[in-house]
């Protein structure tokens, strides 16, 4: 689609420098997202279900007097997670929205905060080039999101989901962020119900958190086609190391971690030059969001993915005074890339390590001693740092577990 952003950062496949593997893709798909009632229907249900279908279907192909009425209902569909049924219909009305946006047709400078967050999430979601000065109009002669928006509490929530799309370097985005969480905070402890309970929920787990929306946001198929696609295996081995439910930030932010590593793994083991993992390996060691313009887009992508998974964690866990354990983590994963080197090196140079040189970098590279420490994260206060220097000493129980790995 020639008005998006390039979102598909397809890499170059040449069989000539690279050592690609052929894994068995994942048959999962995106049933995750939106799964229907496995019953079957008798054939009433079965008919209104087609008529409430096609009702569906004509308000989204019918032209309505303004854009924002079709982005309402665009919005509702998909949170009602039915939008799988009307994928060619919304991406063709969006294509429509976007346009108008673009050419400035039908789009009102008093058009209200709700109308113009929701425009820009759903646009950007799908991969549109919107730029979010479009909330400057919100902003005051000091620069200042306007004190006003603060009773507009359905537009400061969809703001703050918004936000959520920021790309690197938006700092409007990343002030529009800590507005609404400050506000919403405040108004979800005065609000009405049910605008308070979405407030609590959107606080909790914004849009964009969800593991499948994430990964599907990745384009893992189409960006990353030479890795395993094993997100739900993943998190059901997540989910077997800690079920309970206040975990579950602690267990998303896992099951992230294990995702990426695999796709690192699959990197090293499956996709770069020799040249291109010392770059990497180097990039990883410094932890610096500029990453090298030598490195192929997807391995590009990889390496911003990851210090955001990271970062997004520190910040939550600096509000609780616990951001040292993400330090921690990121030393544990900086290992683990050392040690993909060594095995990449040695392959390299056609060199056959010794059983105690191989154990001594498998133990790293099996990823038990990193994954551990990454558990322990988002963990209750019985996790302090001397747990973490346990972790980081070799015990014998992390040794046999990645003997038998």
């Amino acid at each position: 689609m020639s008005s998006k952003m390039s979102a598909n950062l397809v890499p170059s496949m040449s069989k000539e420098n690279r050592h690609l593997a052929d894994f068995v893709p994942s048959f999962w798909g995106d049933i995750f997202l939106s799964t229907p009632p496995g019953m079957d229907m008798d054939a009433r249900t079965q008919q209104e279900y087609e008529e409430l279908k096609q009702k569906v279907r004509r308000m989204l192909v019918t032209n309505m007097d303004k854009p924002s009425q079709k982005l309402h209902i665009i919005d509702a569909v998909k949170r009602l997670g039915v939008a799988y049924h009307f994928e060619k219909e919304i991406e063709d009305a969006l294509e429509v929205i976007y346009d108008h946006y673009c050419n400035h047709i039908q789009i009102d400078d008093d058009e209200d905060l709700y109308t113009t967050a929701v425009r820009f999430r759903l646009l950007r979601e799908h991969g549109f080039n919107v730029q979010c000065e479009t909330f400057n109009k919100f902003k005051n002669e000091k620069g200042k999101f306007k004190e006003s928006l603060i009773s507009d509490v359905k537009g400061m929530l969809e703001l703050y989901e918004a936000a959520h799309f920021q790309l690197h370097e938006e700092n409007l985005l990343e002030e529009a962020l800590s507005f609404t969480t400050f506000h919403l905070k405040l108004a979800e402890t005065t609000g009405d119900y049910p605008l308070s309970t979405q407030i609590a929920n959107a606080l909790k787990r914004p849009l964009l958190k969800s593991l499948p929306r994430w990964w599907k946001g990745l384009d893992v198929e189409t960006n990353f086609p030479f890795i395993r696609d094993r997100l739900v295996e993943c998190y059901l081995w997540i989910l077997g190391v800690y079920f309970e439910p206040h975990y579950s930030v602690a267990r998303t932010f896992m099951t992230k971690v294990i995702s990426l590593t695999s796709i690192v793994d699959d990197t090293y083991d499956a996709y770069a030059t020799y040249e291109e993992l010392e770059i990497f390996t180097k990039a990883i060691q410094r932890w610096d969001i500029n990453c090298p313009d030598q490195l192929p887009d997807c391995m590009k992508l990889c390496y911003s993915e990851l210090l955001k998974i990271f970062k997004d964690m520190e910040d939550l866990m600096s509000g609780q005074g616990k951001s040292y354990r993400v330090q921690l983590a990121k030393e544990a994963m900086k290992q683990v890339c050392q040690a993909y080197f060594v095995e990449a090196k040695w392959l390299h140079e056609h060199y056959m390590p010794t059983v105690e040189e191989y154990l001594s970098v498998a133990f790293v590279s099996t990823c038990y001693p990193m994954l551990t420490i990454v558990s322990f994260v988002g963990m209750e206060d019985s996790i302090t740092k001397e747990t973490f220097t346990w972790a980081f000493n070799t015990p014998k129980i992390l040794r046999a577990s990645t003997i038998i790995f």
